[in-house]
């Protein structure tokens, strides 16, 4: 699903996202795709109204938890992020933080 922002009729924001299932808890979650606010939007509060409706959202589906990916150098998402309780995670403490992998194809 996606939640927009929009200013005047116009549309300035996007979170896309995707509903998947905790093996762990055995119930569903919402991975946040994609954050995007025009840039002269930015500062505006915007991303965070949209991912407090994504939160809603999800609490309505009783999803366990919110995902995302940032990069490391994005100080600024982080900050935003953090705001809204976001965290590095770990699944289990023996075993450490959950890190994010690919393989290009």
């Amino acid at each position: 699903f996606s939640v927009l922002a929009f200013i005047s009729g116009e549309p300035v924001g996007l979170v896309n996202c995707f509903e998947g299932f905790s093996t762990f808890a055995c119930r569903p979650l919402v991975n946040i795709h994609d954050v995007a606010v025009l840039s002269q939007y930015r500062g505006l509060g915007i991303s965070q109204k949209m991912l407090l409706k994504v939160e809603e959202i999800a609490r309505q589906r009783g999803c366990c938890k919110l995902t995302l990916e940032v990069l490391e150098g994005n100080e600024v998402a982080q900050g935003a992020y953090r705001k809204l309780g976001f965290d590095n995670y770990q699944l289990s403490p023996e075993m450490g933080r959950a890190m994010f992998w690919q393989k290009a194809l």
